[in-house]
This record gives C-alpha cells, sequence and structure tokens, in this order.
C-alpha cells in the first residue's frame, strides 16, 4: 500500500501546486501532461479507487472519476472482464458507503460514471443495473440517490451521445422503454405518498381564504367535479427533505416527458399530481409565512416551495410541446387544460385583498415564464384541436388571458403575452379563410374579445394612461406601438396661437413646466397615433375601397391638413422652452404626419384611377395641398428626419399615384428648378438620391388609364434628358478630353462628384428596370453620355478600388435593367473592356491587397458576368471561352487556397450559371439523341473546362466554410434536378463516386454536422443514378480504404448497409455506417505503451 498512499500524496500536492495562484502556466502544462500520461496507463484505475476511498481532496475525487470516464467510454473493450467486474462492484459500493457525505457535483460525477458503465454493459454484462436504482428509488434512505440515478441514466441511455453503434443506441431505448411504466409508477408513488403525508396535516386548521376559490368560470373549464376539489385542498407544509425527494421526482417527469412518447403509462392520476404540484407556484400564503416567520431558513423554504411549482410546469410544457397526440391520450390532454386554466383563474382571480396585478409580483418569475410558456403551447399547437369541444369555453379562455396580460408585472412578460395573442390572430385568420361562409359567426364569437384587446393595447401606449411605464422605454420599442386622436390632435392644431416673434426668430409661449410636461405627453402620443392611422391604410383598399370610401377621405383629408400646417408654421424652426424634448417632439409629430399620409398612397392610387373616370376637382386639391406641405421642407435647412419623411412621400406620389398632373404643378416645378439649379446647395447624399428618383419616374413612369398615343413621350423625353444632364453635368467634365487638356482637379474631388452622380443615377436606373420598354428606352438614351464617360474614366481609376466598386455597381444596376436598350455592340465593347482590365495581376492585387473593397469589386464584376452568362440566345456566347478562363485559370487560383470566403460564393455562382445556362455549350444534345434515349450518348464539347469546373466544386466540399458548402451542394443537386447532371457519362464514369467519396468522408469527420441532411440526401442522389455500382463495388472500396478499423469491423459495416433504394431507408443506412464507423475507431484507439509514475 505504500506505492498507493505515496501516489495519493504525489497527487495531492500536485493538484494543490496546479491550482495555486502563483504557479505558471508552463508549470500547469507539465502537470497536465503527467496527470494525462498517468490516466493513460493501464490498472490506473486501481490507484483512481484507492484514492478515491482514500482522499477529501475535491480536486484529488475529481481527476480519479474523470480518468475512469476516460477508460468507460474509450477504452472498456480493451479492459479485462474481471477488471471490469471489480469495476462494477466496488464504483456502486462506494457510492453508497460515501454518497451524504460527497459534495454534490463529486456524487454526481460519480453517478455518471456509474450510468456510463451501465450503458456499455447493461443488461448483458450488468444485468442488475436498472433493478438496482429501482431499489435505491424504493429504500426510504436512499430514494434521493436513486432518483439521481435515474435522472442521469435518462439523460445518457435514452439520448446517447455518438460514442456507441446504432444497434446498442436503438437496444437501450427499447430497454428503457420497457421501464418507463414501472417508473412512472414509482415516481407517482413518491409524490402522492408525500402529499398525503403533508396533507392530512395541513387540513386540520380552520379553512383558509385558498379552499373555497372555486372561480365562475369552474363549472366550464372542470367537468370532473372530483379534480376541483382536489385541487381545492391547501398546500401542504412539506420539511426539507420532502420537498427534495418531490424537486428530483419532478425533474426526473420533467426528462422523461422529453423522451417518452403519449401513451397511456402517463396515467390521470399522476397528471393530477403534477397539477398538485404546479399549485405550490401561485401559493403566495406559503411565501408569505415564510416572510413573516422571518427566519432564513423559512425564505429558502418559500424559494424551494415556488421551484417545485417551476418543475412542475416544465413537466406540463414537456407534454404540451409533443405535436403528434395519439387519440386515447386527447382526454387526458384535455384534463391537463382544464386543470391548467384552473390554477390561471387563481392568479388572475381578483378580490380585496390583492390586485391581480400585486398578486403576480409576488409570485416566482420563473414561474410566470413557464406559466406563459404554457400558454403559448397552448395556442401554437393545441387550440384548433381543442376549439371543437363543446365543453371547452374559448371565450372564457380569452378573458382569462386577457387578466393574465395586462396585469404583467415586467415588460419582457407583458411582450411575451402580446406574441401569444398574435398567434391567436394568425390562427383566427387562417381559419376564416379557410371557412369563409362561416366568417361572420367566427368574427360574432370573438368580435367583443378583440375589441376590448385592442382598446387596452392603445390605452398601454398612451401616455395619459401610461406614462410611468412608457417613460422606461426607449423610443425605438415605442416605435411599434399605437394610441387615441381627437384631442391630442387638437393640442397640436391648437398651438398655433401660442407663436410669438421674438428677435431671434418664432417662439413657442409655452413655459410653464407642467404644461411643457403636458404637451411633451401630447405630442408622443399623437406621433403614436399617427403611426396607428397609417397601420390601417391596407384596410381601405382593394375590394372594400368603395364601402370605406368616405372615412378614408376622412383620415387623408385630415392628415393633408395636418401636414400642411406643419410645414406652415415651421414648427421644425421654432424655438421652445425645453428644446431637448419639446422640439424633437414637434418633429417627430410633423415627420409622422408625413409618414402615415405616404401609407395611404396606395389608397390615392385606387382614388386615380376613380377619379381619372370622373375627373373630379377634390382629387387635384389633395395631391395639390400635399405638395404644398412637401416643397418647404426639401432644403438643407430642415432636420434630415424630416427632409426623409418629405422625400420618400415625393417618392410615393410620383411611383404609386402617378397622377398626369403631377408635372404641372407649381410646386413640383420648384422643386425640379431647385435640383437642377448648378448654384443651389446639394442635399444629403440620401434625400438627393430621393428626389432625383421622384422626378425621373414622375417623367419616365406611364400614367395609369391613359392609351400610349395620351402619354406625351416626346415631351417627357426631352424633359427627362435635360433633368439627366443637369444631374450629371459636373460628371461629364471629367472625361478626358483629347482637344483641350483640362486642368487637374485634386483626387478627392474628383472621387465626390463620381460618387455622387453615380449614386443618383444607378438608383434611377434601379427603379425604373422593371417598368415598361417605352420607359426604359427613354432612360437610356438620356444616360448614354454618362454610361459612356463611366466607361472612359474606368481604365484610369482601375487602382482606385473604391472608385471602381461605385463604377462597377453603376455597371451592374445597367446590365441587369437596360442591356437590350444599351444594344448588343456596346455591351460587347463594355465586357470585352472589363476582360482586358482585370488581368491576372489586377485580380491579385485587388483580392490579396485591397482587402474588403478590392474583394468587394471583383464580386461586383462576376456579378455582372453572371447576367451576361444568363442571356438566353447566341449574342453573348463568344464570351463564354473567356469568362470560363477568368474563372478558372485566373480567378480560382487566387482564391482557391484562401481561407477567407470572399469572392468564393460569387465565382461559384458564376460557374453554376454558366453551366445552367449554357448546358448546350458542354453537352450538344441531338433530337435523334433525345429520340433514341440510351442508344447514343449526348456529345460532350469543351470538356477539359467542365472536368476543371466540376474539380472546383469537389474541393470546395472539403474547406471549412460552411455556407459555401451548402450553396455549392445546392447548386449541384440543382443542376441534376434540370440538367440531369449525375447521369452524364462523363461525371458517371469519372466523378460520381468521387464526390461520393468526399461527402462521406464530412460526414465521417462531423466537419458540416449542420448539413447532415441535406448531404444524406445528395449522396442518395448520386448513388440512385448506379445502385449496382454503389453495393458492389464503391461501398466495398470505401469500406477498405478507412484506416483505423479491422477487417472485421469492416464486414460489420458492410453487412449492416442494408440494399434498400428507396431514401429514407437509404439515408438511414449512410448516417448509420458514419455513426458506427467512427464508433469502432473510438474502441480501436490503442493505450499508449509505457508506465508513467506519478
Amino acid at each position: 500500500m505504500a506505492s498507493e498512499e505515496a501516489s495519493l500524496r504525489a497527487l495531492e500536492s500536485l493538484m494543490t501546486e496546479f491550482f495555486h495562484d502563483c504557479t505558471t502556466n508552463e508549470r500547469k502544462r507539465e502537470i497536465e501532461e503527467l496527470l494525462n500520461n498517468f490516466a493513460q496507463q493501464i490498472g490506473a484505475w486501481r490507484f483512481c479507487l484507492y484514492f478515491l476511498s482514500s482522499t477529501r481532496n475535491d480536486y484529488v475525487m475529481m481527476y480519479s472519476l474523470t480518468v475512469f470516464e476516460n477508460l468507460i467510454n474509450k477504452m472498456w473493450l480493451g479492459v479485462p472482464s474481471q477488471d471490469k467486474m471489480e469495476i462494477r462492484s466496488c464504483l456502486p459500493k462506494l457510492l453508497l458507503a460515501h454518497h451524504k457525505t460527497l459534495p454534490y457535483f463529486i456524487r454526481n460525477k460519480l453517478c455518471k460514471v456509474i450510468v456510463d458503465i451501465g450503458r456499455q454493459d447493461w443488461p448483458m454484462f450488468y444485468h442488475d443495473f436498472f433493478t438496482n436504482i429501482l431499489q435505491l428509488i424504493q429504500s426510504p434512505v436512499t430514494t434521493p440517490l436513486g432518483l439521481i440515478m435515474l435522472k442521469t441514466t435518462s439523460e445518457e441511455l435514452a439520448c446517447p451521445r455518438e460514442d456507441l453503434s446504432v444497434a446498442r443506441k436503438e437496444e437501450l431505448r427499447k430497454l428503457l422503454l420497457e421501464q418507463v411504466q414501472t417508473v412512472l409508477g414509482l415516481l407517482t408513488g413518491i409524490l402522492e405518498t408525500v402529499w398525503d403525508k403533508h396533507s392530512v396535516t395541513a387540513a386540520t386548521p380552520p379553512p383558509s381564504p385558498t379552499s373555497g376559490e372555486s372561480g365562475d368560470l369552474l363549472s366550464n373549464l372542470l367537468q370532473s367535479p372530483s379534480s376541483a376539489k382536489l385541487l381545492n385542498q391547501p398546500i401542504p407544509i412539506l420539511d426539507v427533505e420532502s420537498e427534495y425527494i418531490c424537486s428530483l421526482a419532478l425533474e426526473c417527469l420533467a426528462h422523461l416527458f422529453s423522451w417518452i412518447p403519449l401513451s397511456a403509462s402517463i396515467t390521470p392520476s399522476l397528471l393530477t399530481t403534477i397539477f398538485h404540484f404546479a399549485r405550490f407556484g401561485c401559493d403566495i400564503r406559503a411565501r408569505k409565512m415564510a416572510s413573516v416567520n422571518g427566519s432564513s431558513q423559512n425564505c429558502v423554504l418559500g424559494q424551494e416551495r415556488g421551484r417545485l411549482g417551476v418543475l412542475a410546469m416544465s413537466c406540463i410544457n414537456e407534454l404540451m410541446s409533443k405535436n403528434c397526440v395519439p387519440m386515447e391520450f386527447e382526454e387526458y390532454l384535455l384534463r391537463m387544460f382544464q386543470q391548467t386554466f384552473y390554477l390561471l383563474q387563481k392568479i388572475t382571480k381578483d378580490n380585496n385583498a390583492h390586485t391581480v396585478k400585486s398578486r403576480l409580483e409576488e409570485l416566482d418569475e420563473s414561474y410566470i415564464e413557464k406559466f406563459t410558456d404554457f400558454l403559448r403551447l397552448f395556442v401554437s399547437v393545441h387550440l384548433r384541436r381543442i376549439e371543437s369541444y363543446s365543453q371547452f369555453p374559448v371565450v372564457e379562455f380569452l378573458t382569462l388571458l386577457f387578466k393574465y396580460t395586462f396585469h404583467q408585472p415586467t415588460h419582457e412578460g407583458y411582450f411575451s403575452c402580446l406574441d401569444i395573442w398574435t398567434l391567436f390572430l394568425d390562427y383566427l385568420t387562417s381559419k376564416i379563410k379557410s371557412r369563409l361562409g362561416d366568417k361572420e359567426a367566427v368574427l360574432n364569437r370573438y368580435e367583443d374579445a378583440l375589441v376590448l384587446l385592442l382598446t387596452e393595447v392603445l390605452n398601454r401606449i398612451q401616455f395619459r394612461y401610461n406614462q410611468a411605464q412608457l417613460e422606461e422605454l426607449d423610443d425605438e420599442t415605442l416605435d411599434d406601438d399605437f394610441p387615441v386622436l381627437q384631442d391630442n390632435l387638437e393640442v397640436y392644431l391648437g398651438l398655433q396661437q401660442f407663436i410669438v416673434t421674438s428677435a431671434s426668430g418664432h417662439r413657442l409661449n409655452i413655459t410653464a413646466e407642467n404644461d411643457c410636461r403636458r404637451l411633451h405627453c401630447s405630442l408622443r402620443d399623437l406621433s403614436s397615433l399617427l403611426q396607428a392611422v397609417g397601420r390601417l391604410a391596407e384596410y381601405f383598399i382593394g375590394d372594400v375601397f368603395v364601402v370605406r370610401f368616405s372615412d378614408a377621405l376622412t383620415v387623408v383629408e385630415r392628415l393633408v391638413k395636418v401636414t400642411l400646417y406643419g410645414s406652415q408654421i415651421k414648427l421644425y424652426n421654432i424655438e421652445t422652452a425645453v428644446p431637448s424634448v419639446l422640439k424633437p417632439d414637434l418633429i417627430d409629430v410633423h415627420a409622422q404626419s408625413l409618414a402615415a399620409l405616404q401609407a395611404y398612397s396606395h389608397w390615392l392610387a385606387q382614388y386615380c384611377s376613380e377619379a381619372h373616370r370622373q375627373n373630379t376637382q377634390q382629387f387635384v386639391t389633395l395631391i395639390s395641398t400635399t405638395m404644398d406641405a412637401v416643397t418647404p421642407l426639401i432644403s438643407t435647412k430642415v432636420q434630415d428626419k424630416l427632409l426623409l419623411s418629405a422625400c420618400h412621400l415625393l417618392v410615393s406620389l410620383a411611383t404609386t399615384v402617378r397622377p398626369v398632373f403631377l408635372i404641372s404643378i407649381p410646386a413640383v416645378q420648384k422643386v425640379f428648378n431647385r435640383i437642377t439649379d448648378a448654384s443651389a446647395q446639394r442635399l444629403v447624399d440620401k434625400a438627393q438620391v430621393l428626389v432625383c428618383r421622384a422626378l425621373s419616374n414622375i417623367l419616365l413612369l406611364p400614367w395609369p388609364n391613359l392609351p400610349e398615343n395620351e402619354q406625351q413621350w416626346p415631351v417627357r423625353s426631352i424633359n427627362h434628358a435635360s433633368l439627366i444632364s443637369a444631374l450629371s453635368r459636373d460628371y461629364h467634365n471629367l472625361k478626358p478630353n483629347a482637344v483641350a487638356p483640362q486642368r487637374k482637379m485634386p483626387l478627392d474631388d474628383t472621387k465626390v462628384i463620381i460618387h455622387q452622380t453615380l449614386s443618383v443615377l444607378e438608383d434611377i436606373v434601379e427603379n425604373i428596370s422593371g417598368e415598361s420598354t417605352k420607359s426604359r428606352q427613354i432612360c437610356y438614351q438620356s444616360l448614354q453620355e454618362s454610361v459612356q464617360v463611366s466607361l472612359a474614366l474606368f481604365p484610369a481609376f482601375i487602382h482606385q478600388s473604391d472608385v471602381t466598386d461605385e463604377m462597377l455597381s453603376f455597371f451592374l444596376t445597367l446590365f441587369r435593367g437596360l442591356r437590350v436598350q444599351m444594344g448588343v455592340p456596346f455591351t460587347e465593347q463594355i465586357i470585352q473592356t472589363f476582360l482586358n482590365m482585370f488581368t491576372r495581376e489586377q485580380l491579385a492585387e485587388s483580392i490579396l491587397h485591397e482587402g474588403s473593397t478590392g474583394c468587394r469589386v471583383v464580386e461586383k464584376f462576376l456579378k455582372i458576368l453572371q447576367v451576361v452568362v444568363q442571356e438566353p440566345g447566341q449574342v453573348f456566347k463568344p464570351f463564354l471561352p473567356s469568362i470560363i478562363s477568368l474563372c478558372m485559370e485566373q480567378v480560382y487560383p487566387i482564391i482557391a487556397e484562401r481561407p477567407s470566403p470572399d469572392v468564393k460564393a460569387e465565382l461559384f455562382e458564376l460557374l453554376f450559371r454558366t453551366l445552367h445556362h449554357n448546358w448546350r455549350y458542354f453537352f450538344k444534345s441531338t433530337v435523334l439523341a433525345s429520340v433514341q434515349r440510351g442508344i447514343a450518348e449526348e456529345q460532350m464539347e469543351n470538356e477539359p473546362q467542365f472536368s476543371a469546373i466540376m474539380q472546383a466544386f469537389g474541393q470546395s466540399f472539403l474547406q471549412p466554410d460552411i455556407h459555401l458548402f451548402k450553396q455549392n451542394l445546392f447548386y449541384l443537386e440543382t443542376l441534376n434536378t434540370k440538367q440531369k447532371l449525375y447521369h452524364k457519362k462523363i461525371f458517371r464514369t469519372t466523378m460520381l463516386f468521387q464526390f461520393v467519396n468526399v461527402l462521406l468522408q464530412v460526414l465521417v469527420h462531423k466537419s458540416h454536422d449542420l448539413l447532415q441532411e441535406e448531404i444524406g440526401i445528395a449522396i442518395y442522389n448520386m448513388a440512385s443514378v448506379d445502385f449496382d455500382g454503389f453495393f458492389a463495388a464503391f461501398l466495398p472500396e470505401f469500406l477498405t480504404s478507412c484506416d483505423g478499423v479491422d477487417a472485421n469491423q469492416k464486414n460489420v459495416l458492410g453487412r449492416n448497409f442494408k440494399m434498400d433504394r428507396d431514401l429514407p431507408s437509404f439515408t438511414q443506412s449512410v448516417h448509420r455506417l458514419v455513426n458506427d464507423l467512427r464508433y469502432y475507431r473510438l474502441c480501436n484507439d490503442s493505450l499508449p505503451p509505457g508506465t508513467v509514475k506519478l
């Protein structure tokens, strides 16, 4: 024993040294290596067994258990059976002898090690593993220990990690399922016994308020009076030991419920018992008693009781989250709902002693969270199933949910409840859509509840009703809310009378602190209200336009009035008593009124087409007045928030509404003049782009309801050309001129001009790209000179990646939107220029030395080529060889070995589009060949390029980037679906099994585990081209080439791969092969030779 004794002392001092503050990292590494080597020795476990029984040092015990864990999980196959028997006998004895004195984390680890042995050896070599656990549970002295063992067994055996063979995993699950009924019976017994034992003593005091709390809805919600009576019993006071046992039992149940199927094993008495314990969470009385009695132990008791409620709700939610409910379990489910709603009544019951909110505040926060989870699961998973039961009162349930929602003590709780209402509204919407005939009946059933919900939500976001809570939130949170109208609007419109003129301008003559505060609240409410009004816009258009016309007209007229008022009296420039608060408020109201009006642009468009038929002056006035409100705001003196709101409204009028007379309104002409005036100060970038888009659209977009000959295209075309010419005046001056060499402008100024012009022109093209041919024609005529200037400037800026980036963005947008209008010769010239400029050296400089901007430049260039290769017809086919050569010989070699994903995604998309849209460039399909399918193979052309592209795809699967892997796998699968890629002779004979091999290796190495399913399906699609070849040649060859497994194991792997040819069975076999191969490799990791003494 001396050596063991000496080793123990040495280990204790090493451990103390390792965890000492003064130990250097270098020394820690040495100790770690020494300990690892010791653990690898054959027979090290004997020392560890001695250490465990002889030390009180936590570090030493933990280390010893880790050695056992490593031995059992990684080396168990090589341990002699005599040693295994000894370990199986000694560790449980050790646990039994010391479980009460060991620290809990050591005890739990020891339990896990014993369960690990069971995972390997039960029932064949460790036949009494599970019976021992059941005996521990049944013996009162060891019940807690038995429950810890049971929970660990459920965790480790029901869903084991991959270090077991599939056959063993299936066997373990089957063995456990056989024990479920016994285990659930035992757990029910434990919980019932504790409850009954303590209930007897608890039932003697005089009846407390809780015992009579049966709500008004009870008769509906709970059909069985017996359970109602049971649930009304006073909650017993448990001792610490009983609390502990019950919490362990409930934890076991929660884990068991996560994997066992819903079945008759889960008995009504078990469910009722769980609900008894769920009541602990809503038992305020127990908490009160604990705090009154004052001792810290009592407070802890109160928390423990609350925790029992949380654990019981976890069990209920595990059952609730199962979507698949067998017929025989439906009744149990209904009973669960009834009992939970009984609890919901209990915690939302309003009596004099407590308001609901203060009651909820007193409950454990985790309990409220669990309860909210229950309600969310009920509405999302089960409502459609339960609503059909006549005895389930949905409206009463909504009343309870309503009370629960609006008495939540925290913001997070309230928002979680609003999510539940959203789920309910989605359910209701889909129900109405599927049963249009019953629409009225469904709506009538829920109308009162929904109106109540809306009113309360509106109140919640008004300062008038809820200032305290709203002050805590930031503006972003408020941006999504809504409130009630008339009063706030009158306050806002009445501000004019308080404006006085001072030396420095206009000032708002409201100074009293109380008045300022009230004005602040009123303006904030008005902002929220305007948002709400904007969100209602969609309910006035389409089929209901005529029916709700007068309501919508009233709203729009009021909005126009409010926006005009704000612009006329320039509230955004007024001085106020509290500028940091009131000025942002006034700006926000003005911006929100413009945004709300913009939301009605689709309604105005519908009105426009109606007005066109009736030629109504009312519509013209609405639009003109709106423009009077917008135009003064398009100025550099206006704050950005307000300026952008005005610009967006202008864009909507020009793009969505498109009134014929818009261009002739003086206010619009004023904007034209301001934008084309070279001396006028330029707006901020975003606003400038929006205004130019609006002006361009006014001239380019066809007017609705007018024939082609009344569109006035000639005049509009001239106007558009002069607009674009004015916008790109400075840009055209940059063009190199051979006749008169211009004075050199500083590079930074040149860049600013390029940026400002191209951002505007690109936006104009992008917004016209989906429009009629005529609009695009006019647009291109106006832009022609700018495009040529850009092409001429491009070579000069090839080394300025920021400029090149903007130019290529512009060209990309041109190619996407106007390539037909640009014509073939000019398009060819552009492509040729780019191909000449992007030499290998230039590409390398961009990708390797210019960082993200350089990579972006190359990506934009590849995107332009993607547009080119997708073009149907023969026009751009001559470019294919040089595009493929650029990809494979110039770009690919630079990026292939770089770990960075930059450029790769775009390059592979270009290769995919090249194949997908130009299949006949590689496979010449003749009519005769397709008629005689199977006799004549398609002719193959450009084979080297095809092979190089496929090789690049194969290489990409060996790299760690999961996004690229997923994208490229999708591309291959698409090419197979559309073009039968895997069936082509060249792929089938030279590449097919290489790809399968790579994908299988990826699964074995677990490098892209998130894509397991997609990889399995791809392997099936490839193998299905030649199943015979896969089973007869590939699989044996693959297994032969596998290292780390012996011949016998390879045979087993081959035998276990079933010959099934359907997708589910085949992919199951693939995953089994991968799992078992990894498992065998783990088993075969041999022990290192040599012995190390501590």
